[in-house]
Formats: C-alpha cells, sequence, structure tokens
C-alpha cells in the first residue's frame, strides 16, 4: 500500500493562520494583487499547442488534483504540456529555461485571491507576453468581492462547472468557460488492494465518506453523513460507514467534533492516511455507496470520480453534482437552502446560500441502496456510463484548441 506523507504547513504560514482570517485575506489578496504583473496585451503567438498547467501539483487537495487531472489528459489527448508547480501552500518552483523560451498559454489552478501571490513568485518575466488562465472554482452562487482583485491578472477563466461559471460570470462577463474535468480522458488505474488490505470487513455493506478537512468542514458536512449512517443502520455489523479524511491533523477542533458524533459506535471507522491516486481509487472500489452530503460543491470530484468507478452515489441534490448526478444515475437527497455560514469565514459572501441535506432523504436512500444489491449494481453501471460521457475530454481539447489558435493582439477587457 502506498501512503502519502502529509506535509506540514509551513511555520510563518502557522504564524499568519493566528491573525484574524478576513482582515488577513482582504489585505494579501489586496496587496498581491497590486504587486503582481498584469495580463499584457502584447502577447506572443504560441506554437506547437503547447500548453503549461500550474498548481499545487503535490499537494493533497481539490485545485492540485484539477491541475493533475489536466495534466493526464493532455498526454492522453496528445497535447503537448509542462507542470509547473505553483502554489503558496507547497511553494513555486522556479521555471525551468526551456519553459522561458516559449511563449505557452499558463493554466493556474490556482483561485483568485491566491493567483496574484502565485504570479509575483513566477516571475515577471516569465509571465510576461504569455496568456494567462485561472482555472477557478467556487462553490457558492455569490463570489465575495476579494475575487476581483485577480481579474486584471488573467486573460479568461475556466471553471469545471456551470454552477460556478454563473457566480463568476457576475464579476467577469463573457471571460467564463465551462471545462469541465477531463475524468475519463486518463482514467486513474485503480491498485489491486482489496477490502483485507485496507481492513474493510468482506461482507458488510460499505458506505464512504470521503473529503479533506482543508476544503471545510462546514461545507463537507460530515455530521449529517454520520447522523445519517446512524439513524439508517444504527450498529448493525452488516452495515459499515468508513470515513475517509485528508489533512485531519491540521484541525484538531473539527475532528473532536467527528470522532464526537461517531462515539463508540462498532461500524464506523476513521480512516487519516494519505493513500496513492491508485490507492485512494482501489478504496472507493472497494465501497458499496459513496455519500456526500455537502452543503455546495464547485464541481464535486469525489462523487465524480465514485461515478467512473460504477459506484452508487447518494449526494446532496444542489450545486454543481446535480450536473452530472440525478435519479437515473444515483440517489440525489433533498435539501433546503440556508445562509452559507463558514465559522473559517471562506466560504461567505454577502447573500450567498447553501444546501441543508435532509436527514430523513439521506435515511431512506441509504437503506433502499443497502438493502438492493441489484438497485446499486444498475445505477452503477448507469453512473460509470454517463461519468464517461460527460467527463471525456471534449470540453477541455475544445478550450485548448481555442487557447492555442486565438488572436494574440489584445486581452479581454477587465
Amino acid at each position: 500500500m502506498a501512503l502519502l506523507t502529509e506535509k506540514e504547513f509551513h511555520p510563518l504560514h502557522s504564524l499568519w493562520r493566528r491573525f484574524p482570517v478576513a482582515p488577513r485575506r482582504r489585505g494579501a489578496a489586496g496587496l498581491t494583487a497590486w504587486l503582481a504583473p498584469k495580463a499584457g496585451r502584447d502577447l506572443l503567438p504560441p506554437t506547437g499547442g503547447e500548453v503549461l498547467i500550474g498548481g499545487e501539483l503535490d499537494r493533497e487537495s481539490g485545485l492540485g488534483e484539477g491541475a493533475r487531472i489536466m495534466l493526464r489528459a493532455c498526454a492522453a489527448l496528445g497535447i503537448p504540456a509542462h507542470g509547473v508547480q505553483a502554489g503558496l501552500m507547497e511553494g513555486t518552483d522556479r521555471p525551468s529555461r526551456e519553459l522561458f523560451a516559449d511563449r505557452a498559454p499558463l493554466v493556474l489552478h490556482v483561485n483568485a485571491p491566491s493567483l496574484p501571490a502565485v504570479l509575483l513568485r513566477l516571475g515577471r518575466r516569465f509571465v510576461s507576453q504569455r496568456r494567462i488562465v485561472g482555472y477557478w472554482a467556487w462553490e457558492l452562487p455569490v463570489v465575495p468581492p476579494l475575487w476581483r482583485s485577480a481579474l486584471a491578472c488573467v486573460h479568461e477563466i475556466w471553471t469545471p462547472s456551470a454552477f460556478s461559471a454563473r457566480a463568476l460570470e457576475t464579476i467577469a462577463p463573457g471571460r467564463v468557460r465551462v471545462v469541465p474535468h477531463a475524468l475519463a480522458a486518463a482514467p486513474v488505474t485503480p491498485s489491486h488492494l482489496d477490502r483485507q488490505a485496507f481492513g474493510l470487513p468482506q461482507e458488510a455493506v460499505v458506505t464512504l465518506v470521503s473529503f479533506s478537512l482543508a476544503s471545510s468542514f462546514e461545507r463537507k458536512n460530515p455530521l449529517a453523513a454520520i447522523r445519517s449512517f446512524r439513524e439508517a443502520f444504527g450498529t448493525r455489523r452488516d452495515r459499515f460507514l468508513l470515513l475517509k479524511i485528508s489533512h485531519a491533523g491540521h484541525y484538531p477542533q473539527d475532528m473532536a467534533c467527528i470522532r464526537a458524533a461517531v462515539a463508540d459506535a462498532p461500524n464506523i471507522r476513521i480512516e487519516e492516511r494519505l493513500f496513492s491516486a491508485e490507492d485512494s481509487s482501489a478504496l472507493t472500489r472497494c465501497a458499496d455507496i459513496v455519500l456526500s452530503l455537502h452543503r455546495s460543491e464547485g464541481f464535486g470530484l469525489v462523487p465524480a470520480e465514485a461515478m467512473m468507478l460504477g459506484r452508487t452515489v447518494i449526494a446532496t441534490d444542489w450545486s454543481a453534482t446535480t450536473e452530472f448526478l440525478s435519479a437515473d444515475c444515483g440517489m440525489p437527497v433533498s435539501c433546503r437552502l440556508i445562509p452559507a455560514k463558514d465559522p473559517r469565514g471562506v466560504f461567505e459572501a454577502k447573500g450567498a446560500v447553501w444546501a441543508d441535506a435532509d436527514i430523513g432523504s439521506a435515511v431512506l436512500a441509504l437503506r433502499r441502496a443497502a438493502d438492493n444489491e441489484d438497485l446499486r449494481r444498475q445505477l452503477g453501471a448507469r453512473a460509470e456510463y454517463i461519468a464517461r460521457q460527460r467527463f471525456s475530454g471534449t470540453e477541455f481539447a475544445a478550450a485548448h484548441w481555442s487557447l492555442t489558435h486565438r488572436a494574440t493582439s489584445g486581452r479581454d477587457a477587465a
């Protein structure tokens, strides 16, 4: 089993996190946006269709995985591409000499508040006369004012869902393009690991809840998933819940809440180890049901990847996951919309709402799926078919062609 080491936050970052959230984010975003190189008007034409993919390539995160998915898709589709380590958490590599030589467009999987700082790290000479694309994902229907400061730093914006695009269009009209993650262009091959290797019961119906605490405890809403499972099955040994939690060590208070919700349940286990992509895929394949009672998703990688593997997905019926998950290929959970309140202050914007999944609906879905193997098989087969169609990479190929063949005499209006 290939285990990954969870890298520690830099000491300066730990110190920085002690300051009040909102002021530090506004201050950092405003200063870096003022200093950062702006998207230039005089662009040199790219040659050979090459594209640079930037992001936190070595980090376990949604944005990091998005960059890795795009690089794999490029290889599968015959698109010449180079990865550029670019981020705040993992740092930014100094681009190699050969990357300076051409003017290949740069697609940065870095959200707006951090993008100016990343451009500063890459350097003005590297960014100059190069088309810059921000690959952004946002999980609420309202975009915070903080994001506007980065608009002058990009020529265009790509985003993985129509849900996210509608929000981004309000601050960048005419500059947003929906480019879903091309999961099916180069799908990850699961490793050989089976239930025994992961310590999962052989005969039980296994439900998997997988999320990163770095992506917001409140938004991922694991307490609703735990409550739904416990109400559906109690302590039945033939029903098992695995909570796969990334970056747990950095959020002790969140983990305390999760452990309290699990209490002494004999059929619930917490898994904090980081696995390789192949082993993570194998773990998902070992599950019968993948449960996501999220409050909102800008795309929904966990449900989408589970569908690619033919799993039965039960997910909140709101935000980006509704673009590929329906009653035809999964089990949507009804919900109501409530004001978006994130104790960390990240996923908040004036007037924004997100979903509160209905526990009763989730309980019924869990029981129905767990009790009917034939239904799980039918939904899983349909889910895999839908996912392979929806995430084929067609939109990415079209976006790449447009990016590398468009006129370069000017930049989109900010």
